[in-house]
């Protein structure tokens, strides 16, 4: 996403050799999505198919559905069956694929049965068009009803350090019924790498102005747990971001978090996070260093909140 939208300047340059570069070191999932950059991101992961720069056999392509944007209404959810297939070969489109190997709803539509959304899905599988279907935010029984329909391969929610409500619901159901865990902003959007120690390092149209945790007093408060982040890291050798993304890639095997770097320079230190072995006393002083009942802030402002574990 932070290759075409939401965080800071775009560089498609700079994008397309970072994903060059992400398959080189072994990386085999590009997770984009219709609205990131209203498609601009799906577009750019077709530039770099047909560039050479990624082999399209090379990755698991995950892309999703279901979030719009619109003056009226904010963002919202849709997920009728008309809507699914529509968005599908769009997407399709721009990527320039034949498929999509992993294929999401982006936001649960409360208005549409999920019922339909997954019947639709389903089709789409049938046809060869998606290999397997997923669901992002979206609360244990949806899950449930969802995967009556077709089976769910993976949930994408939010999962780190600072973000755990999915811990007691959403994980056991998904580990009860099979399905694998996608954990995004598994760096709390940049912060538990402790690059961040102000808010004015925030461009104009960084979404992290807009949310609570970077909120003047919040901000301040959580700052504090990512020093002490940083000092347990920097006394161990390594960067606070790596602790904070092996602490999410150890929380099972059915975990793969997607860290969402967008320049080469930040790749190879996340991709070396994934080879860090935690023991049970690394893991207690890391979550001690970032107690979750001490975090500043909820996750999203309001209307933001509205669509998520529905």
């Amino acid at each position: 996403m932070g290759m075409s939208q939401a965080y800071g300047e775009v560089d498609d340059t700079e994008s397309i050799a970072t994903l060059h570069r992400a398959v080189e070191l072994g990386v085999t999932l590009l997770d984009t999505a219709n609205v990131y950059g209203s498609g601009a991101n799906e577009e750019l992961l077709g530039c770099a198919f047909r560039q050479g720069a990624v082999r399209r056999e090379d990755i698991v392509l995950a892309t999703k559905f279901g979030i719009i944007f619109s003056e009226e209404r904010g963002q919202f959810a849709r997920g009728d069956a008309a809507y699914v297939r529509q968005c599908c070969e769009e997407s399709l489109r721009r990527l320039g694929v034949d498929h999509i190997d992993l294929y999401y709803q982006h936001r649960v539509d409360p208005d549409v049965p999920v019922e339909e959304t997954f019947g639709a899905l389903a089709e789409l599988v049938s046809e060869g068009k998606v290999r397997y279907v997923g669901l992002s935010e979206a609360g244990a029984e949806t899950i449930r009803r969802a995967h009556a329909v077709h089976p769910i391969s993976a949930v994408q929610s939010e999962w780190s350090l600072w973000t755990r409500g999915i811990e007691d619901e959403v994980v056991p159901t998904c580990r009860e019924l099979g399905i694998g865990i996608v954990p995004f902003s598994p760096l709390g959007r940049g912060f538990l790498t402790g690059a961040i120690d102000s808010t004015e390092q925030f461009g104009a149209d960084d979404m992290r102005r807009g949310l609570p945790r970077f909120a003047e007093g919040n901000f301040e408060r959580n700052l504090e747990m990512v020093r002490a982040l940083r000092e347990l890291a920097e006394r161990k050798g390594v960067t606070a971001g790596q602790l904070a993304l092996a602490w999410v890639q150890h929380r099972g095997e059915d975990v793969v978090p997607i860290p969402g770097t967008k320049r080469r320079k930040y790749l190879d230190e996340n991709v070396a996070a994934a080879q860090l072995e935690l023991s049970e006393q690394d893991i207690a002083e890391i979550e001690g260093a970032v107690p979750v009942s001490a975090i500043a802030g909820e996750r999203y402002p309001e209307h933001l909140a509205r669509n998520v574990g529905n």
